[in-house]
């Protein structure tokens, strides 16, 4: 294996050109219409371009990856994450081309890849499993059926898939057929196919998973377990090792299982093993044939190179170390940074500016004038910490985040900061469903936060705005000002004297130096604004009246992000109720829906099912 070709974009695409380099492999990147600029496509030896934006243009498409392969004579190829990582047939594809595939053999990936198949193997191999029904019977009235011997309520998953896309919690049987319906069009436009299947839920579970890996020679071993269970809408944002339910006694059966498991289907390479554990049992939930996120986790506690393992065994070596030599040292936890609003939203955009933190190992792709497509995930980052003991690393990890600057779109760095200082999650009782019961809690202290700096984001504004100006006199008039803050406008006075500036905000004065330290930069509509760890969106309405509507009141309907228009419930004259979903918008693979602000009626539509749509275009208007 002398060049290496890497199916995927981003940050897994730049880790591991980094290991394939150090190996003295030559890659090959590849690249979609919106990631020509990118940092992999930069830092590979060679890029081929695939033409189109969509992933089902580019980065799912076998057939042209193959032909990247042969055009640019490379001699194995690497998934990464995502995309086709887990797909039977393109690794077949690869290795029918004559290329070595680093990853499992196609049958193993078949056999463990599907949530249904890999439940009748798990079954065959003594590994615990939720009642659940899957198969080729996929008509409502089967599922209806099926989820009354269950119990409720029950989870609909997507046979096919991960990363929580095509999960839907169903608690009552009225409740099922919208979300059968809703997984399985979720399902279909992320993996390809809309098999599903359903399994008891457990409520409030912990998500840990196993780290396995085997060689070609029938060796196998596991890399102790990661604690997955901050989500958000099925997908994780926080990962640690070693989990804090989990002792020496309970790993090493969680670790048999894995290893049983994957040894049954001739597993070979990296492979992750999921469980749900409820206090001290434990059920499969999935395999994902591939290499994690989060593996960066696993690399700093055993002192390995995941990628380099890959490479290695792909090679026909031998697993370099056996069970009884892998030592997990100390802590480490990695967060996801999504380019996201605290409520989960995605948003595209560009960014301004970023600045990363030191003392922790920030993988990522970004860089200052990084454009964020809409059509891709939305996580644009990983920051790992690894330290001697977990509230190290919790400390390590949370103030790397508030030295993180990304700046230009909404970010989730703030919400996973208040995360991990959290006192549920530092005394390691963070379960599933953390952030659907303490998500309020958390953003309610974000927005504290902004609303008392917020004489400082008027003295961060005014720097933003004097930037660049050149020689200023100072004025020692009161100048006014109007801004939109959080959906409310706000009108104080800014007065020079001297060196500060004295900002009046509702009859308060606050004074500032002149130049005291924030991070800014412009977007479409305003100003984005960060300060000791908190940032926050400005928008100027200096000529705005002093009293304006908003959302409750606006006339019309914009889309929230950049997107797709994938179902359209709406119509001109139809009255609606507040909370009714209008349409659906499918955004960095997620259907969104978009629902009423209020009780309204209809008067025109503006979009189309199928329409790409960007951030604040028109989608709608009430009468």
């Amino acid at each position: 294996m002398t060049r290496l070709l890497i199916a995927n974009r981003g940050e897994i695409a730049r880790r591991i050109i980094r290991t394939a380099h150090r190996m003295g492999v030559t890659t090959v990147a590849v690249f979609s219409d919106a990631d020509a600029q990118a940092l992999h496509v930069k830092e590979a030896s060679a890029s081929v371009a695939l033409g189109g934006n969509a992933s089902a243009d580019t980065y799912l498409r076998i057939d042209k990856l193959i032909a990247a392969a042969r055009a640019t004579g490379a001699d194995s190829v690497h998934p990464g994450y995502g995309f086709l990582s887990e797909n039977a047939d393109f690794a077949q594809a690869v290795i029918d081309a004559g290329l070595t595939w680093v990853g499992p053999p196609p049958q193993a990936i078949r056999d463990l890849g599907s949530k249904s198949a890999i439940k009748r193997r798990a079954h065959e191999a003594g590994v615990p499993c939720l009642p659940s029904h899957a198969g080729e019977d996929q008509s409502l009235r089967r599922f209806i059926d099926e989820a009354e011997r269950i119990g409720y309520p029950v989870m609909v998953k997507a046979a096919a898939g991960g990363g929580g896309r095509g999960m839907r919690l169903v608690h009552r049987a009225s409740d099922l057929p919208a979300a059968l319906d809703s997984a399985a069009s979720e399902a279909k436009s992320a993996f390809g196919s809309d098999e599903l299947l359903i399994e008891r839920a457990l409520l409030s579970p912990r998500h840990v998973e196993v780290q396995v890996f085997a060689d070609a020679r029938g060796h196998c071993i596991h890399l102790g377990e990661r604690d997955c269970s901050v989500q958000r809408r099925h997908q994780k944002i926080i990962e640690e090792s070693p989990s804090p339910a989990v002792d020496a006694p309970l790993r090493e059966r969680m670790g048999s299982c894995a290893v049983r498991l994957a040894q049954s289907a001739g597993y070979v390479g990296a492979g992750t093993v999921e469980f749900l554990l409820e206090g001290r049992e434990f059920f499969l939930m999935e395999m994902n044939t591939r290499l994690q996120v989060e593996h960066p986790v696993t690399e700093a506690l055993t002192g390995f190179d995941l990628v380099e393992w890959q490479i290695r065994i792909a090679r026909g070596e031998p697993l370099p170390v056996s069970q009884d030599e892998v030592r997990l040292n100390g802590h480490a936890i990695e967060v996801r940074l999504c380019a996201e609003d605290e409520h989960f939203t995605p948003h595209a955009g560009t960014v301004q500016r970023f600045v990363a933190p030191q003392g922790v190992r920030v993988d990522h792709a970004l860089h200052d004038g990084a454009v964020v497509p809409p059509h891709y995930d939305s996580m644009i980052g990983k920051l790992i910490a690894h330290a001697s003991t977990r509230p190290e690393a919790i400390a390590t990890l949370a103030s790397a985040l508030d030295q993180t600057v990304v700046l230009g779109l909404p970010t989730n760095r703030a919400l996973l900061a208040q995360c991990l200082r959290d006192t549920v999650f530092g005394r390691g009782e963070a379960l599933i469903p953390f952030l659907s019961t303490h998500g309020d809690d958390i953003r309610a202290r974000l927005h504290a936060a902004q609303e008392s700096l917020l004489p400082h984001w008027l003295h961060a504004l005014w720097q933003a705005q004097s930037a660049g100006r050149g020689t200023r006199l100072t004025s020692p008039f009161n100048r006014p000002l109007r801004v939109r803050h959080r959906g409310r406008t706000v009108d104080a006075t800014l007065n020079e004297q001297g060196a500060r500036l004295c900002v009046t905000v509702d009859g308060n004065t606050t004074e500032f130096d002149l130049h005291s330290p924030a991070q800014s930069a412009r977007t479409h509509d305003g100003w984005h604004l960060q300060i000791d760890g908190i940032d926050t969106f400005i928008e100027d309405a200096s000529f705005e009246p002093a009293t304006t509507g908003h959302g409750h009141t606006a006339p019309t309907l914009k889309a929230p992000f950049s997107g797709k228009v994938v179902a359209l419930h709406a119509r001109a004259g139809q009255p609606v109720s507040a909370g009714e979903v209008l349409l659906v918008i499918e955004s960095m693979k997620l259907e969104h829906a978009i629902s009423a602000p209020r009780d309204v009626v209809i008067a025109s539509l503006a979009v189309e099912p199928g329409q790409q749509v960007s951030s604040q275009q028109l989608l709608l208007s009430f009468a």
